[in-house]
């Protein structure tokens, strides 16, 4: 029987999709920065080995990881870091992180170890509104426990040819897990990322997009921006790096079209 005394807890966001260099990452910090910024409290748990979530906002020093949290029962209290941005946290990432599927592979509940651990009591301690989990740029075991643990799945999808594509292959995983582990799990919507308006792809991408799943993309599209790219090398969100570029203007209004808040 669940405890009625514990209050609600935050909404569980997965930001996935298995091509490698759509924004995943960029998107993962800078639509934190923006709830941030509308006063609500997130945790970025950063699943991915590379470890670049981490490293974009400064982290160096992991004493305990998502590697711990997962595979070493580590306390989600002690994993749980304070970033230089007040009301942001995350849970890091080192490349101990590559091993993890195999060794997933011969636990119990090897698709509910994030589930559990972002479940636990400490996590009320927090506060937290938003829990954002950074995926790797696979369909691995990793991204199974994030769909597992996630309310809902966000996905960045670059404007190029064949994108729509590669999106078939992870709705099947979505899928799957809604079928065997997560019921309740949902789209929460597809951002277009590296939005060059000048370009005719991109504005085919677009239309392709939005006649083929409708609704559920997203309003706000995400410009080619270079202080976007230049913010991750100062280990700042662009909305701290460069707060009135386009691409931070679009990153707040992704924040409030996402926790629906109105301008």
């Amino acid at each position: 029987m669940s405890d009625l005394s514990r209050p609600k807890g935050p909404r569980i966001i997965a930001v996935a999709n298995q091509k490698g260099g759509v924004g995943k990452t960029t998107t993962t910090i800078n639509l934190a920065a923006g709830l941030v910024e509308l006063g609500f409290r997130v945790l970025i748990v950063d699943l991915d080995p590379q470890g670049n979530a981490s490293t974009g906002l400064g982290i160096d020093e992991r004493a305990l990881t998502t590697y711990d949290l997962l595979l070493e029962d580590a306390p989600l209290a002690e994993a749980v870091q304070n970033t230089h941005i007040d009301g942001l946290m995350i849970i890091p990432a080192t490349t101990d992180l590559s091993s993890a599927d195999l060794e997933m592979v011969a636990q119990e509940r090897r698709s509910h170890l994030l589930h559990d651990a972002l479940r636990q009591v400490a996590v009320d301690a927090f506060a937290l509104d938003y829990i954002l989990i950074d995926c790797p740029p696979s369909l691995s075991l990793l991204t199974v426990n994030a769909m597992v643990a996630a309310h809902s799945v966000l996905v960045p999808l670059q404007c190029e040819f064949f994108a729509l594509e590669g999106l078939s292959q992870l709705m099947l995983t979505l899928r799957e897990v809604r079928q065997s582990a997560n019921p309740g799990l949902r789209i929460e919507g597809v951002v277009l990322t590296m939005y060059d308006v000048r370009n005719n792809l991109t504005r085919q991408v677009e239309e392709d997009a939005r006649r083929t799943l409708g609704d559920v993309v997203f309003r706000t599209v995400i410009p080619r921006n270079v202080r976007v790219s230049e913010a991750p090398s100062y280990a700042q969100p662009v909305l701290e790096y460069d707060t009135m570029s386009r691409g931070s203007v679009a990153y707040r209004e992704l924040a409030a079209e996402l926790a629906k808040v109105k301008g």
